[in-house]
């Protein structure tokens, strides 16, 4: 089994309210064709389709507070319940205490050791390098995980060479904010499809997508309508090119934001756990699953069972 882990930062489950709710407002057309005409919605969970699984899981884990972008993505790192081991939620990176938890094991580096190829496709900028390489920038809990494992982190020259994607899926913000004219653009479609193409390489390979969050903090209804309709035709690329029976997609978050605009602040909402694959794979997977501490074994017993 081939997995594919799409990890969209700070998006829960919330209400059917398009005043609020980008995920409510917009149309998606494959994803709800997916989901049987349903929306990415907090009332559509539980849903077990021919093509898909729409579970909610709980990112608060029985932990006083808001759930944050640290404790969160380690806990789908680990499998470990990290804001109930340090007494909080904690973010938005680590700190020593849940580096601690990354840095001693998780899912890349217990893959690597089992002989398994692994990967995180994102390519990041030169000036992300320069910043963590002067110390004015901190790793979050992923790229953490990664090199921890003694992997590396995609570059400006791995995007050219097309052994990586763009944040933003499209490629469209290096020309936009990064200031490189010549890199790669791709329709998003042809994201999807170049997305399936690059997980293919992999036993496991994991995509992080943190404008969910960024568009969740900053209030912005238009713009986070904008990325899910582009994410929308990401994922019938993937899909169109990835369809087999030994493949599954996961899609999940850390916490809740971008589904309630009311507010600048993380959310206490559910986050969803959704499965794209065969029946067989999903049901796997999906038995007993209903929070974030569940996915890192059920990976691992998927990839190497």
């Amino acid at each position: 089994m081939r997995i594919l882990f799409i990890f969209l930062d700070g998006v829960g489950l919330g209400v059917d309210d398009p005043n609020i709710n980008p995920l409510a407002r917009l149309e998606m057309p494959f994803l709800q064709g997916l989901l049987g005409g349903q929306k990415l919605l907090a009332k559509s969970a539980p849903y077990v389709g021919d093509h898909a699984t729409l579970l909610s899981l709980d990112a608060g884990l029985g932990v006083r507070g808001l759930p944050q972008s640290a404790t969160g993505q380690a806990v789908l790192l680990t499998g470990i319940n990290i804001p109930k081991e340090i007494g909080e939620h904690y973010g938005p990176k680590p700190n020593p205490a849940v580096a601690k938890y990354l840095q001693n094991g998780n899912l890349f580096s217990q893959l690597v050791h089992s002989g398994k190829t692994a990967a995180l496709l994102n390519a990041y900028p030169p000036r992300y390098f320069h910043g963590v390489d002067s110390g004015k920038r901190l790793y979050s809990a992923i790229p953490l995980a990664v090199t921890s494992a003694g992997l590396k982190l995609f570059d400006k020259d791995d995007y050219y060479a097309g052994r990586a994607l763009s944040a933003d899926f499209t490629g469209n913000g290096w020309h936009e904010m990064l200031g490189f004219p010549d890199a790669p653009v791709y329709k998003p479609y042809q994201a999807g499809q170049k997305l399936a193409d690059l997980a293919n390489q992999y036993d496991f390979s994991f995509f992080e997508y943190w404008a969910s969050d960024y568009a969740g903090h900053k209030q912005d209804m238009n713009w986070a309508v904008d990325q899910f309709i582009i994410f929308d035709e990401v994922l019938r690329g993937l899909y169109d090119q990835w369809k087999r029976e030994d493949r599954l997609v996961l899609i999940t978050s850390d916490h809740g934001n971008m589904e309630d605009l009311s507010t600048r602040r993380h959310t206490d909402a559910n986050v969803p756990g959704l499965l794209i694959g065969h029946p067989e794979a999903r049901a796997e997977f999906e038995s007993g699953l209903n929070d974030l501490t569940g996915i890192y074994q059920r990976i691992l017993k998927a990839i190497s069972p």
